[in-house]
């Protein structure tokens, strides 16, 4: 068992689910503090049209889905912003991508042997120009963060507040939808892009449960998922199972877990009084 270390691909992995953890962790909270789940998962289902462009041109599918995640992205947050309804802007933004990406590929020639790998994640096969563009949006998402941190902590919860400090809001805001779609990009390769919302939000839900702080939420949600992704990949190749369903069960076990220790102790406090 300890021998796997010593392969390559396994390396790889582990590299993978490192970084895609610190990016996750710190966009998660975001996106679980200000309540903007679904629109990751409009994201990254509209990265799927860029990974079927990339087939069809012949150009790595990871750069499409780069481009039509910032693309729907700033679709998502002008449309919102303009007065047009979030949810209909998503659902549509959601569906289109996955359509033009089915369309795309349906007109590429010959098969698609990985398509499956960006669908449903495969962290056991990340090769290593992936982890070089992994490392790039993750040195981005962190300076950008590290930059604007007081003004995120502002929008995300109060814009009101927010904007009578003379902070950018609209601005601002959509800069965090970008920062959401590089994540989204960096987690397709581990979980794919139908599990991507999944892990994006269930560590910084498991941390925002036991602590108040952003920067500790942050901390924790990036702990919880270098816990997930390593135990994903060590039941994947022992147990040869979808490394991406893997960690999204492990997931969603310990967040069941977490909520049901969270209400028993609360349970006992009213008892206890």
């Amino acid at each position: 068992m300890i021998e796997i270390i010593g392969y390559e691909f396994f390396q790889h992995a582990l590299i993978a689910g490192f970084l895609a953890s610190i990016a996750c962790g710190i966009i998660g909270t975001y996106v679980v503090v200000k309540k903007i789940s679904f629109i990751s998962g409009g994201i990254s289902h509209s990265a799927f049209g860029g990974i079927g462009l990339g087939y069809l041109l012949g150009f790595e599918p990871l750069l499409g889905a780069i481009v039509f995640s910032l693309g729907s992205a700033l679709g998502i947050g002008i449309a919102s912003r303009h007065g047009e309804e979030e949810d209909t802007v998503i659902a549509t933004m959601w569906a289109t991508g996955m359509a033009m990406g089915i369309l795309f590929i349906s007109r590429a020639p010959g098969y698609a042997p990985d398509l499956l790998s960006y669908l449903f994640g495969n962290i056991l096969f990340v090769p290593t120009q992936d982890l070089v563009v992994m490392v790039v949006l993750n040195a981005v998402i962190i300076g950008v963060v590290y930059l604007l941190y007081n003004e995120f902590l502002a929008i995300t919860f109060d814009e009101e507040f927010a904007s009578i400090m003379n902070i950018p809001v609209d601005r601002v805001y959509l800069l965090l939808l970008c920062l959401i779609a590089l994540t989204v990009v960096m987690l397709i390769r581990i979980v794919g892009v139908i599990l991507v919302i999944a892990l994006l939000t269930i560590p910084a839900a498991i941390a925002r449960q036991h602590l108040t702080s952003i920067h500790r939420i942050m901390a924790l949600a990036i702990l919880l998922g270098i816990v997930f992704t390593f135990a994903g990949i060590w039941i994947s190749a022992l147990a040869n199972v979808p490394s991406g369903a893997g960690i999204i069960l492990i997931g969603a076990s310990t967040y069941g877990i977490s909520t049901g220790a969270i209400r028993l102790r609360r349970v006992q406090g009213g008892v206890s009084r």
